[in-house]
Protein backbone atom coordinates (compact mmCIF):
# COMPACT_ATOMS: atom_id res chain seq x y z
CA UNK A 1 0.00 0.00 0.00
CA UNK A 2 0.92 3.61 -0.87
CA UNK A 3 1.87 5.77 2.24
CA UNK A 4 3.47 8.90 2.65
CA UNK A 5 6.52 8.73 4.68
CA UNK A 6 8.18 11.92 6.79
CA UNK A 7 11.76 12.46 6.65
CA UNK A 8 13.30 15.37 9.32
CA UNK A 9 16.12 16.54 10.43
CA UNK A 10 16.68 16.48 14.50
CA UNK A 11 19.81 17.59 16.52
CA UNK A 12 21.58 15.04 17.44
CA UNK A 13 21.47 15.51 21.02
CA UNK A 14 19.87 13.87 24.15
CA UNK A 15 16.09 15.24 24.33
CA UNK A 16 14.81 15.54 20.48
CA UNK A 17 13.37 12.61 19.89
CA UNK A 18 11.78 12.67 23.52
CA UNK A 19 10.01 16.36 21.86
CA UNK A 20 9.33 14.80 18.77
CA UNK A 21 7.38 11.86 19.79
CA UNK A 22 5.79 13.89 22.79
CA UNK A 23 4.80 16.31 20.45
CA UNK A 24 2.78 13.76 17.95
CA UNK A 25 1.75 11.70 21.06
CA UNK A 26 -0.21 14.67 22.38
CA UNK A 27 -2.05 15.30 19.16
CA UNK A 28 -2.70 12.08 18.97
CA UNK A 29 -0.82 11.11 16.23
CA UNK A 30 0.66 7.57 16.20
CA UNK A 31 4.19 6.49 14.45
CA UNK A 32 3.37 3.15 12.93
CA UNK A 33 6.97 3.18 11.64
CA UNK A 34 10.93 4.95 12.32
CA UNK A 35 14.00 4.46 11.44
CA UNK A 36 17.25 6.75 12.33
CA UNK A 37 20.36 7.73 11.24
CA UNK A 38 23.41 10.07 10.82
CA UNK A 39 22.64 12.68 8.27
CA UNK A 40 25.07 14.52 5.65
CA UNK A 41 26.01 18.20 5.68
CA UNK A 42 25.23 17.82 2.30
CA UNK A 43 21.89 17.22 3.05
CA UNK A 44 21.16 19.58 5.79
CA UNK A 45 21.82 22.18 2.95
CA UNK A 46 19.36 20.98 0.09
CA UNK A 47 16.77 20.79 2.66
CA UNK A 48 17.87 24.03 3.90
CA UNK A 49 17.72 25.69 0.58
CA UNK A 50 14.50 24.15 -0.24
CA UNK A 51 12.80 26.15 2.60
CA UNK A 52 9.65 25.35 3.59
CA UNK A 53 8.42 25.45 -0.51
CA UNK A 54 7.87 21.67 0.02
CA UNK A 55 9.40 21.82 -3.74
CA UNK A 56 12.15 19.16 -4.11
CA UNK A 57 15.49 20.00 -5.61
CA UNK A 58 16.82 16.86 -5.78
CA UNK A 59 15.40 13.13 -6.23
CA UNK A 60 14.99 10.88 -3.47
CA UNK A 61 17.54 8.86 -4.59
CA UNK A 62 20.00 11.99 -4.61
CA UNK A 63 19.29 12.72 -1.11
CA UNK A 64 19.59 9.25 -0.01
CA UNK A 65 23.26 8.97 -2.29
CA UNK A 66 24.16 11.76 -0.37
CA UNK A 67 24.41 10.86 3.09
CA UNK A 68 27.27 10.10 5.36
CA UNK A 69 27.87 10.47 9.15
CA UNK A 70 27.62 13.31 10.52
CA UNK A 71 27.24 14.23 14.59
CA UNK A 72 25.31 17.07 14.49
CA UNK A 73 21.95 16.03 13.09
CA UNK A 74 20.04 12.65 12.50
CA UNK A 75 17.67 12.09 9.97
CA UNK A 76 14.67 10.04 11.26
CA UNK A 77 12.17 8.66 8.81
CA UNK A 78 8.74 7.59 9.75
CA UNK A 79 4.94 6.55 9.11
CA UNK A 80 2.52 8.20 10.68
CA UNK A 81 -1.51 7.12 11.01
CA UNK A 82 -2.68 10.91 10.46
CA UNK A 83 -0.06 12.56 7.89
CA UNK A 84 -1.91 15.30 6.43
CA UNK A 85 -2.03 16.50 10.94
CA UNK A 86 1.78 15.41 11.10
CA UNK A 87 2.89 17.58 8.60
CA UNK A 88 0.37 20.44 9.80
CA UNK A 89 1.96 20.03 13.27
CA UNK A 90 5.59 19.97 12.37
CA UNK A 91 5.32 23.35 9.97
CA UNK A 92 3.94 25.01 13.17
CA UNK A 93 6.91 24.19 15.31
CA UNK A 94 9.68 24.97 12.35
CA UNK A 95 10.61 21.39 12.04
CA UNK A 96 12.97 20.74 8.65
CA UNK A 97 10.92 17.98 6.75
CA UNK A 98 9.94 16.56 3.25
CA UNK A 99 7.63 13.65 2.19
CA UNK A 100 7.76 11.03 -0.18
CA UNK A 101 5.88 8.34 -0.91
CA UNK A 102 6.45 4.58 -0.55
CA UNK A 103 5.47 1.08 -0.13
CA UNK A 104 4.38 -0.28 3.23
CA UNK A 105 3.72 -3.80 3.34
CA UNK A 106 2.57 -6.20 6.35
CA UNK A 107 4.71 -9.52 6.29
CA UNK A 108 4.02 -13.28 8.02
CA UNK A 109 6.47 -13.50 10.24
CA UNK A 110 8.74 -16.24 8.44
CA UNK A 111 11.63 -17.05 6.65
CA UNK A 112 11.65 -16.15 2.67
CA UNK A 113 8.80 -13.57 3.22
CA UNK A 114 11.33 -10.58 2.68
CA UNK A 115 12.77 -12.64 -0.12
CA UNK A 116 9.48 -13.11 -1.97
CA UNK A 117 8.61 -9.30 -1.67
CA UNK A 118 11.72 -7.95 -2.97
CA UNK A 119 11.98 -10.68 -5.62
CA UNK A 120 8.39 -8.69 -6.54
CA UNK A 121 10.91 -5.68 -7.06
CA UNK A 122 13.42 -7.13 -8.70
CA UNK A 123 10.98 -8.79 -11.56
CA UNK A 124 10.00 -5.44 -12.21
CA UNK A 125 13.12 -4.06 -12.42
CA UNK A 126 12.51 -1.38 -9.68
CA UNK A 127 15.76 -0.62 -7.65
CA UNK A 128 14.96 -0.14 -3.63
CA UNK A 129 16.28 2.90 -2.57
CA UNK A 130 16.06 1.96 0.94
CA UNK A 131 13.69 -0.28 3.39
CA UNK A 132 13.27 -0.33 6.76
CA UNK A 133 10.90 -2.86 9.35
CA UNK A 134 10.33 -4.80 12.36
CA UNK A 135 8.81 -7.56 14.22
CA UNK A 136 7.23 -7.87 17.15
CA UNK A 137 6.14 -11.44 18.09
CA UNK A 138 5.90 -15.02 15.41
CA UNK A 139 2.56 -14.66 15.85
CA UNK A 140 2.09 -10.88 14.77
CA UNK A 141 2.72 -9.83 10.88
CA UNK A 142 5.80 -7.53 10.26
CA UNK A 143 5.57 -4.04 8.67
CA UNK A 144 8.24 -3.30 6.02
CA UNK A 145 8.55 0.18 4.29
CA UNK A 146 10.09 0.34 0.91
CA UNK A 147 11.24 3.21 -0.81
CA UNK A 148 11.17 2.34 -4.35
CA UNK A 149 12.96 4.62 -7.29
CA UNK A 150 9.60 4.06 -9.25
CA UNK A 151 6.66 4.27 -7.11
CA UNK A 152 3.80 4.26 -9.65
CA UNK A 153 5.58 0.83 -11.07
CA UNK A 154 5.91 -0.55 -7.73
CA UNK A 155 2.16 0.66 -6.57
CA UNK A 156 0.71 -1.53 -9.68
CA UNK A 157 2.98 -4.18 -8.40
CA UNK A 158 1.37 -4.25 -4.81
CA UNK A 159 -2.48 -2.97 -5.58
CA UNK A 160 -2.81 -5.43 -8.73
Amino acid sequence: MVRTEISLFLKNVPGELGKLSSLLSETGINIDAITIQDASAYVQTLFQARGKSLKRIASSASYNSMRKDSSDFALIRLLVDKTDAAVTLLETHDYLFDTVQVIAVKLENRPGELAKITNKFGEAGININYVYGSVSSPEEKCLFVFCPEDIQLASKIFNG
